[in-house]
């Protein structure tokens, strides 16, 4: 890994974390095209810690709201959502474990994660015209746990967890704007989990060989850019469809799985 690498690496995290296109999915696509080995398991947790900053920055008003008010509607929500999610992935490891060190379901990820955008986007158009849809404060419990199943599904490289929990909210009725609001404080245990349950891994591996320099240059790209991802995400969400990265998940899914059976450019 060069320090090029690294600034890549950390923009593609910071951006695809909360763009809806899958930061797992790209960062395996880059690693594999890299040839990136040595360290390559902290060197992702500690780019995800740069989003996990830039995330708390952005709504550090309602963490601060939460841990002030810890006993509230909002933090019950949170805990259900990440409780449905932490259950799919135990259940479901070794399944999950397989797909992320093959990547062998990256295409087909990818062209899920299409899917459930468009989908999302026609169904919330419709229940938008006909005022159907309800903000974070009226969202249900049943709600929760279909976004943190949504989430679960998620965990899976070329899913976006983002994509996902914001089409599973709008799916189910709840506001744009609230929807990705509680997709990014969702993923806040999300990113803090998969942090813990790597260490293990971590520490098998070694950090002898972790190159120091470029992990914290690609956790401040990281950082920086994911900060600007949110902000976007947010303006892009109440003014836009999801349709645009729709369609570049698809093309992308769709590559990948001819180069995966066909062409062999990124994977030999």
């Amino acid at each position: 890994m060069n320090i090029l690498s690294a600034i890549i690496l950390g923009l593609v995290q910071g951006v695809a974390e909360f763009l809806p296109i899958s930061s797992s999915g790209h960062l395996f696509i880059l690693q594999q095209a890299f040839g990136i080995q040595e360290g390559g398991i902290f060197f992702s947790i500690m780019l995800h810690i740069g989003t996990l900053i830039a995330v708390c920055i952005v709504y550090r008003k309602t963490l601060l709201d939460l841990i002030k008010h810890p006993f509230q509607k909002k933090t019950y929500l949170l805990v259900a959502s990440t409780a449905v999610t932490v259950a799919i992935y135990l259940l479901f490891k070794k399944f999950f474990d397989d797909a992320m060190e093959t990547g062998s379901l990256i295409g087909i990820s990818f062209l899920f994660t299409s899917v459930i955008l468009l989908i999302s986007d026609a169904i919330s158009a419709h229940a938008d015209k006909k005022g159907e849809e309800y903000d974070l404060k009226a969202m249900k419990y049943p709600s929760a746990i279909g976004i943190g199943f949504m989430q679960g599904i998620g965990v899976l490289p070329g899913v976006s967890r983002s994509g996902a929990t914001i089409a599973g909210a709008k799916i189910l009725g709840l506001k744009r704007e609230d929807a990705a609001e509680y997709s990014f404080l969702l993923s806040i245990p999300a990113i803090i989990g998969g942090f813990v349950t790597e260490i293990p891994d971590v520490f098998e591996a070694g950090l002898s060989n972790v190159p120091w320099l470029e992990v914290i240059i690609g956790m401040l790209v990281a950082f920086v850019s994911g900060y600007f991802a949110i902000r976007l995400m947010i303006k892009l969400i109440t003014t836009k469809k999801l349709w645009g990265f729709s369609i570049y998940t698809a093309i992308l899914g769709v590559f990948i799985i001819l180069d995966m059976n066909v062409f062999h450019l990124i994977f030999k």
